[in-house]
């Protein structure tokens, strides 16, 4: 049995993401998936989290144009409007003004741009997440350093009756490798695998505005195995970012294989627990509690976004 959740509905882009809400006390910490994952990312997550903190993950259809009916131009900057109300009405419900985000792979991206100028985050939590700087975009933080496997490992779907768009996903063949480091068996890479959400090319060179990082604390987990965005990668932008670090014995999708050390970590960020070392060098030893950090350094940036974006739009 899976922890107890509740569906919150949402009347704003229903197509696009769902949410589940898991009960507890505290904080409430926001979940976001990056892409080609789904929110499968955080079965292993929820149940260690209910009865601690309240937990919302979203589940988007897609990231692009893909996450859209088809015809429907839509960037990946432009999902942070749907995702942005559902986290306000996350808030209203949980009476909560101080929220944790939490973002995986480009969820980090996303909590980046999302909290910036928003008092009410109280931190950002990546795991294995891209956390870029003003003018940079995802693609060329992966080639920053060697050690992304991501390059050739596409293939690209044509979307019906879009003539020239695509979707990406990543190869079947390639997905345990790139993304679970062989960590898990055939079987439960070929469930991860087919529950993609699809990106298009143009999402991973999306420029980055302002980062939150700057004046946000934040928690970072460095997978030391990680074989999409690179180790090396990671642990730039955690320096970068000075954030409170650790290091896990761990591939990218480090909420399945290491969920214990993500947990830990996510409270860490949201203040039940206190860190043996901060700073952007501090690194503890595998499978600690530096997973949690990064996922509640993610999921705190998306809440922030909304204030920014609507006076963008004004």
């Amino acid at each position: 049995m899976g922890p107890a959740t509740e569906a919150l509905a949402v009347s704003r882009d229903p197509y696009r993401l769902h949410t589940d809400i898991t009960p507890g006390v505290g904080l409430p910490v926001l979940l976001l998936h990056g892409f080609p994952d789904s929110s499968r990312l955080h079965d292993r997550l929820l149940p260690r989290l209910e009865g601690r903190m309240p937990a919302v993950r979203f589940d988007f259809l897609g990231w692009g144009k893909s996450g859209k009916p088809r015809g429907c131009a839509c960037t990946a900057a432009n999902q942070m409007g749907g995702l942005v109300a559902v986290a306000d009405a996350v808030s209203a419900r949980l009476d909560a003004r101080r929220l944790v985000l939490v973002g995986h792979s480009y969820g980090g991206s996303m909590i980046t741009n999302a909290a910036t100028g928003n008092s009410n985050v109280r931190s950002l939590v990546y795991i294995a997440g891209f956390a870029p700087e003003k003018g940079e975009s995802a693609a060329e933080l992966l080639a920053k350093f060697p050690g992304s496997r991501l390059a050739d490992a596409f293939n690209a779907v044509p979307i019906p009756k879009d003539q020239g768009a695509v979707d990406l996903y990543v190869k079947p063949d390639r997905f345990r490798d790139v993304f679970l480091s062989n960590r898990l068996s055939t079987a439960e890479a070929a469930v991860a695998a087919a529950s993609q959400r699809p990106a298009t090319p143009a999402t991973s060179n999306e420029r980055s505005g302002a980062p939150a990082w700057k004046t946000i604390p934040s928690w970072f987990l460095v997978s030391t195995d990680d074989r999409a965005i690179g180790t090396a990668n990671l642990r730039f932008m955690a320096e970068r970012a000075r954030a409170r670090t650790v290091e896990a014995d761990a591939p990218h999708a480090a909420c399945l294989t290491a969920p214990n050390a993500v947990t830990d970590l996510i409270l860490d960020a949201a203040g039940t627990r206190s860190l043996a070392h901060t700073g952007s060098s501090a690194r503890t030893a595998a499978a600690m509690s530096g997973a949690a950090a990064a996922i509640g350094l993610g999921t705190a940036l998306l809440w922030s976004a909304r204030g920014r974006r609507q006076s963008s739009r004004a």
